[in-house]
């Protein structure tokens, strides 16, 4: 059942949290959403109340999140709040500027963070589920000649940390002007998980207190990076970019990245980018190590077999993974259909494939909405591509608008749930699915 629902909703469209993707607040501009509807989590229902105001002012960008879910004798969910984090991320973010702007700060929710050209963190995501959401960082200063990227997981405990800077060299000297190198831009890259179970390899619970005790951990895990960036074409129009990067994972294998990006921007009309790469990678290495699913893969353990799985296993298991391709497009047209797609796969490791893709319609005046986001990882083949399970995530929104500002809407979502012991920590997601027909009122606010 789960996957013909899933078919459906992916033949009709691609999709994920589309808010962080496509960003279409303008300077002064805002709305006020709020909705309610019941909800069925893994199969039982829930009534839920949702807010999700967003506001701009110049550069400056907020957006609130109340979720709150009651069950049927009207008792509210305890994982909407069980930590202090949980009360912190009513406001899901504040930003100043946006990725790529000479100075750019995100606090709240890192829904796809990235540093570079992504050979080390690609989309990596700070709150995968509903009910563990965190609170990290994103920092990025351009300074013209010189500049830096920076990402934060989560100040409520060790996390990912990274840090990319940059220069430019050639605008400090004559040949700023030549057309072409005068933009040659090299970069150096650090990325750690200083959490305590980035290591973890082995463990079990303890019966007495029934709290999970590492019984083998490598520490923290550490990748560097090295990475040069040559502009060919800039015009108002086109843009196209050439670049190489190495990636190293301490103590484990390295690998290298050629590639390319286009950016083609028609008046307004259609925007467009695709990026092509080839990777070459050494043995026990993985490519984008800090990935969309590296907070639910960096460290399970099941209770019932007490088997650890986690990301510094895979890393030391992999052996010779092979070269591979990855590949992204996204495309806009008239601000009103977005599309992004990527995927990758390494040539002589079955279950590499990591597929992610995003969509939105929500045309001006007209009466119809289609939202959805869906992302995979370590897939075998295109079967199991359309299978709903531990490694995918998936949210889908169709809606009418009876009136301007009412919609009515089906929402369904394939997510995680926090697994706790007894200290409350986090050793195991499970698969969660939630189903939620919804009606909700968004009023456009301007300044």
């Amino acid at each position: 059942m789960k996957s013909k629902i899933f078919t459906a909703v992916l033949l009709f469209f691609y999709v994920s949290i589309i808010n962080a993707q496509f960003d279409k607040l303008r300077p002064n501009e805002g709305y006020f959403g709020g909705g309610f509807g019941m909800t069925w989590i893994d199969d039982k229902p829930h009534y839920s109340f949702h807010l999700f105001p967003e506001v701009a002012f110049a550069n400056i960008g907020i957006g609130l999140d109340l979720n709150l879910e009651f069950d049927a004798s009207g008792k509210l969910r305890s994982e909407n709040f069980n930590e202090f984090s949980d009360y912190l991320s009513i406001i899901r973010y504040v930003r100043y500027g946006l990725k790529n702007d000479p100075f750019y700060a995100r606090l709240g929710a890192l829904d796809y963070a990235t540093l570079g050209h992504g050979s080390i963190m690609y989309m990596y995501n700070n709150r995968p589920s509903f009910d563990a959401r965190k609170i990290g960082l994103e920092l990025d200063i351009d300074f013209t000649t010189f500049g830096f990227e920076t990402v934060y997981g989560s100040f409520g405990e060790s996390g990912v940390a990274g840090l990319r800077g940059y220069i430019r060299p050639l605008l400090l000297t004559t040949l700023a002007d030549v057309p072409v190198i005068g933009n040659l831009e090299l970069g150096a890259s650090f990325v750690s998980d200083f959490n305590e179970y980035a290591g973890v390899t082995s463990g079990e619970i303890d019966p007495q207190t029934n709290k999970f005790n590492a019984t083998n951990d490598e520490g923290s895990v550490s990748v560097i990076g090295f990475d040069i960036g040559l502009p060919i074409i800039r015009s108002g129009i086109f843009g196209f970019d050439l670049y190489f990067d190495y990636a190293q994972i301490i103590d484990y294998g390295s690998g290298t990245a050629l590639g390319g990006i286009f950016n083609f921007s028609g008046m307004g009309l259609v925007e467009a980018r695709a990026k092509l790469e080839r990777r070459f990678n050494g043995d026990d290495y993985i490519p984008s190590y800090f990935n969309s699913f590296y907070e639910i893969e960096r460290f399970q353990f099941n209770k019932s077999t007490n088997v650890v799985t986690s990301k510094i296993q895979a890393l030391q298991n992999i052996g010779k993974v092979g070269d591979g391709y990855y590949g992204e497009l996204l495309i806009r047209i008239l601000g009103t259909f977005d599309i992004l797609g990527s995927y990758q796969r390494l040539d002589d490791h079955p279950e590499s494939g990591i597929f992610h893709a995003t969509t939105e319609i929500a045309p001006e005046g007209f009466p119809y909405v289609a939202r959805a986001g869906y992302d995979k990882v370590n897939i075998r083949d295109e079967k199991d591509l359309f299978t709903l399970d531990d490694r995918s995530y998936l949210f889908a929104e169709l809606g009418y608008k009876p009136w301007p500002y009412i919609l009515v809407s089906m929402v369904y979502n394939w997510t995680f749930t926090p697994i706790r012991d007894a200290d409350d920590k986090i050793v195991e997601y499970e698969p969660q699915k939630k189903i939620e027909p919804r009606i909700s009122f968004v009023y456009p606010l301007s300044f």
